[in-house]
């Protein structure tokens, strides 16, 4: 048998509370996915998940005897959230399907665990720990997890006909967990069913395609879905551009100790084309912060790595930081990538990282004058106000913003006689 009751995580007091809970009166609780696989991979645990034979009226119940707070967070869906110490388990009573349309599902409530396991996704999610921390396998999870081996449990195309997003967690999961070639099964039933991707939800796409650019290593991952045509239909930006730059920026990022950033690595697949951008945005319903991290990307100017210190300032202060030190990077990824015995490509990598340093350590200046001061200066209001303070404002930028208040003043005065 494999065990966790070793674990840190499954010792922990309050899991043994609500573990206590459900397992009495011919009731059931197991630990469930995440917190079993990643345990079982050597992988840290974060949110428990727990199944129950019980349903959620009955949870609520001994909750609110023991003094457990409880939550109904998803009842329909037979979930409630328990809460101890400032701790959330989600309790979610075992279910079968009843309907299924590709993209949510009528469930009845079970407590039958064969059942509840095989209407789960992948084997490696379907995995449970009783409440003495023995691990249950009713799918062959286990086998998968010892050999990294993402699949879908039972027939492939019945499983993402019951919701078509397990097409995208199939290469997420692959992304973060799986090793070697994807199943064949899955590969092939994930591009049978490529075109129902275009029934969900863009933000229920967008969730998955974010989590899966923010794995360590994504790339192969990615290479399968540009080969099974997956990419291409949630993100058509991608197909003349290509993935080629995402390995040379994943081992820049391992080396310069950067945060592995989804949307960094989306622009390292997608032309900075502003118009293409703004509908890819639109589309996959991105925040309006994302939406303009890629704008400013796309409207940033091109930088020159031999460009002096001071030119690079005035740079930054017409393009804002944001959009320059997204295009440093991605430059910074490719130089990388072709430095190995390249003493060009070597000595460029070295500016652009002088470039990204002095981009990350840059204040933007603050301009001295306003519209008051022109309006004080006797200009009547109208376009003529912006007129002089954004020739001013040139001035002041192309002498690297030496000029002060007092010499621009100066200046106003010269211009409105």
């Amino acid at each position: 048998m494999t065990g966790l009751a070793d674990q840190a995580w499954f010792r922990d007091p309050a899991l043994g509370r609500v573990l206590a809970l459900l397992n009495t009166d011919d009731g059931e609780g197991r630990v469930v996915g995440g917190a079993v696989r990643n345990s079982l991979m050597g992988l840290p645990v974060s949110d428990i998940d727990i199944a129950t034979t019980l349903t959620p009226e009955i949870v609520m119940e001994r909750a609110a005897v023991a003094g457990i707070k409880a939550v109904p967070t998803g009842l329909e869906h037979g979930t409630v959230t328990l809460v101890i110490d400032g701790k959330p388990f989600e309790v979610t009573t075992l279910r079968t399907d009843i309907e299924t349309d590709g993209r949510r599902a009528k469930v009845a409530f079970s407590t039958d665990w064969k059942a509840d396991a095989e209407r789960r996704d992948l084997t490696i999610n379907a995995l449970y720990a009783d409440s003495e921390g023995e691990v249950v396998d009713l799918v062959g999870g286990l086998a998968d997890i010892e050999k990294r081996n993402i699949r879908f449990i039972g027939d492939a195309a019945r499983r993402i006909a019951e919701d078509h997003l397990r097409i995208l967690r199939f290469f997420r999961f692959f992304a973060y967990y799986g090793s070697g070639r994807p199943d064949a099964e899955g590969l092939k039933a994930c591009a049978a069913a490529r075109s129902k991707l275009k029934t969900l939800s863009a933000e229920r796409v967008w969730s998955e395609l974010r989590k899966l650019l923010g794995a360590a290593e994504p790339g192969r991952a990615l290479l399968w879905m540009r080969q099974m045509a997956v990419l291409t239909e949630i993100l058509p930006e991608s197909e003349k551009w290509g993935i080629d730059a995402i390995p040379s920026l994943v081992a820049t990022e391992k080396a310069l100790g950067w945060t592995p950033d989804p949307l960094l690595r989306l622009a390292a697949i997608v032309p900075p084309d502003v118009t293409r951008l703004t509908a890819l945005a639109a589309r996959l319903k991105l925040s309006n912060a994302e939406a303009a991290t890629l704008k400013a990307w796309a409207m940033a100017a091109p930088v020159n790595d031999e460009m002096s210190s001071a030119a690079f300032e005035r740079l930054l202060y017409r393009n804002g930081q944001d959009g320059i030190t997204t295009r440093l990077k991605l430059a910074l990824a490719v130089a990388r990538g072709k430095a190995e015995g390249d003493l060009g490509e070597m000595a460029r990598s070295a500016r652009l990282t002088k470039l990204l340093d002095q981009a990350a350590n840059w204040k933007k200046p603050q301009f001295p004058l306003n519209g008051g001061d022109v309006l004080s200066a006797g200009i009547a209001p109208g376009p003529r106000v912006g007129e002089l303070l954004g020739s001013l404002e040139c001035q002041w930028v192309e002498e690297n913003f030496a000029s002060d208040r007092a010499v621009l003043l100066v200046r106003l005065q010269e211009r409105t006689r």
